[in-house]
């Protein structure tokens, strides 16, 4: 199950909603300062989606800059660069997903 919280990065970080990790969004059009602006999602998320990367030729985000400040926060982040459009990354998020999944025991019965 997924809990999807959208356009607040401050809420997410200070419940535990009982989820096996969080994983953070983070689109190349917001701006690289978001780990700083809201460094508690950051530190609270085992994962961040570097999202829309497929834009990066097209805008002035450093996407070095944002993993930098987003590592600040949080030395152990994983980070994977996605993009819908393009296909990037989706693999990787795909298998860190069933990864995660594998590690709580949420295999899926195919009896059931």
């Amino acid at each position: 199950m997924f809990i999807e919280n959208v356009g607040n990065l401050v809420c997410p970080a200070a419940f535990d909603l009982g989820e096996a990790a969080k994983v953070v969004v983070l689109s190349v059009t917001e701006g690289e300062d978001k780990p700083l602006k809201y460094p508690d999602m950051f530190r609270a998320a085992r994962l961040l989606l570097l999202n829309k990367c497929d834009l990066l030729p097209h805008l002035s985000f450093d996407a070095g800059l944002a993993e930098s400040y987003a590592r600040r926060v949080n030395p152990d982040i994983r980070i994977i660069r996605i993009s819908a459009t393009s296909g990037e990354g989706m693999h990787e998020w795909m298998a860190w997903l069933e990864t995660q999944r594998s590690r709580t025991g949420m295999e899926h019965d195919a009896s059931a």
